[in-house]
């Protein structure tokens, strides 16, 4: 069986499953987060949560491995997912199969593919300001000297630090703090990339068709004329 007839259909099964515990692993980081007071019996079923997440996609990566024909390549080109599964703070990324299912009915491919790159964009930017927000408030808060105290201060951290504005008067103090801004930098230039370049797209395709109007038009006024000088020739040939 080819390789991606295998994985379609793996993928068609471990959709629903995967998202459902993207959401459930994001529930679970968040909520001892959120509130440091948390009883203890609740933050372990929080763990237990994670783990368990974990083990689902490390499942799913193993298994998209095996069903890889060339398994070195398949390793080298899904890195990112590797780091998902690797790293905590990445695997709400999963949330993000989730918009496969949307459809726009009755549009064009074109305005359909546009609308489906703005919905990722949009989510991967909350996605990726809310988890960062957590991860950031989870390495710094009790630290000495540390400015990110709440999730307020967080957000507030997260979204300067995304639209690269850096105010400076939140900033991490601790290693892991800067090595998650460093991932966000790095996170946010992609997204404004990608949003900038759908923008002149869309753009140039307004102008393109503008364009295409106004050509259709003035053939349509040069035809009508045409057909009134032949008119006008005939009349004047049956005199």
């Amino acid at each position: 069986m080819d390789e991606e007839v295998r994985v379609a259909r793996w993928d068609r099964r471990a959709e629903l499953p995967l998202a459902a515990a993207a959401i459930a692993f994001l529930v679970a980081y968040a909520w001892p987060i959120l509130r440091p007071s948390l009883a203890a019996g609740w933050k372990s079923v929080c763990d237990w949560i994670v783990l368990l997440t974990w083990v689902l996609f490390a499942l799913d990566y193993l298994v998209r491995l095996f069903l890889a024909n060339q398994r070195w390549a398949f390793w080298w080109r899904h890195l990112p997912y590797l780091a998902m599964v690797a790293l905590p703070v990445l695997r709400p990324l999963q949330l993000l199969r989730l918009v496969v299912l949307l459809r726009a009915l009755n549009r064009r491919a074109a305005n359909a593919f546009r609308g489906r790159i703005a919905v990722y964009v949009g989510c991967a930017t909350l996605l990726l300001l809310f988890t960062a927000s957590l991860a950031v408030l989870d390495a710094e808060r009790g630290h000495s000297g540390a400015t990110i105290g709440s999730f307020g201060d967080a957000i507030w951290w997260a979204i300067t630090t995304i639209t690269t504005v850096g105010y400076g008067d939140e900033h991490p103090v601790t290693t892991a703090g800067k090595f998650i801004a460093a991932g966000l930098m790095i996170g946010g230039i992609a997204l404004l990339g990608t949003v900038t370049a759908s923008i002149a797209s869309w753009l140039v395709d307004r102008v393109r068709e503008t364009e295409e109007t106004a050509r259709a038009a003035t053939r349509a006024d040069l035809d009508a004329l045409r057909q009134e000088i032949r008119e006008l020739r005939v009349l004047l040939e049956t005199r």
